[in-house]
């Protein structure tokens, strides 16, 4: 109800300055509602060869500041994983950076893409971009999104042309403690 509560209050405060109110800035302002809160997760799409399954998976929206939102996504012990969303040119890029427990960067990191439109309130979607295509050639056809509203923030991975598709969901409404920062975030 709280989290309702406030993105109304956003929404309200945007229209009565006279500014169009954009889908993307909704989610944006929303996720920023999270800021500084930890969340567990469960993968929606188990195998038996998932490495994240039997691990507890976190996500702690650690920073959001002007124009960035950081996100550390925890499998288990494994602090590497960050998302990396920005608010560039009115559209919003998804990274994902990946490092050592040295801090140093992967060699596979800084891939994603960025919304081709402003997208909707509660989803956006995130095609892989030419930085991803050189470095995963594999990956050209990935499509990340992220749904969010009032009760779960989901994260969601599907190549285009196979059969991958990973997704994962995180419980809103239960905060948990955040296993600390993400390697190389100290």
């Amino acid at each position: 109800m709280k989290s309702i509560l406030s993105s109304l209050i956003i929404l309200i405060a945007f229209q009565s300055f006279g500014q169009e109110v954009l889908p993307n800035q909704v989610f944006w302002k929303t996720l920023q509602l999270h800021c500084g809160k930890a969340y567990e997760g469960e993968i929606m799409t188990p195998s038996e060869n998932d490495p994240f399954s039997g691990k507890r998976l976190i996500m702690h929206v650690v920073d959001c500041g002007e124009g960035f939102i950081h996100i550390p996504f925890f499998v288990g012990d494994d602090k590497s994983r960050t998302w990396v969303l920005t608010m560039e040119n009115g559209l919003i890029k998804l990274k994902h950076d990946h490092r050592h427990e040295d801090g140093s960067e992967d060699e596979v990191t800084q891939y994603g893409g960025t919304t081709s439109n402003t997208g909707m309130a509660g989803i956006q979607y995130f095609p892989a971009d030419q930085e991803t295509a050189n470095l995963i050639p594999y990956a050209a056809n990935n499509v990340w999104w992220i749904t969010l509203d009032d009760n779960f923030f989901t994260y969601n991975l599907r190549r285009i042309g196979s059969d991958r598709f990973f997704s994962v969901k995180f419980d809103l409404n239960k905060e948990v403690e955040s296993p600390g920062p993400a390697w190389g975030w100290e």
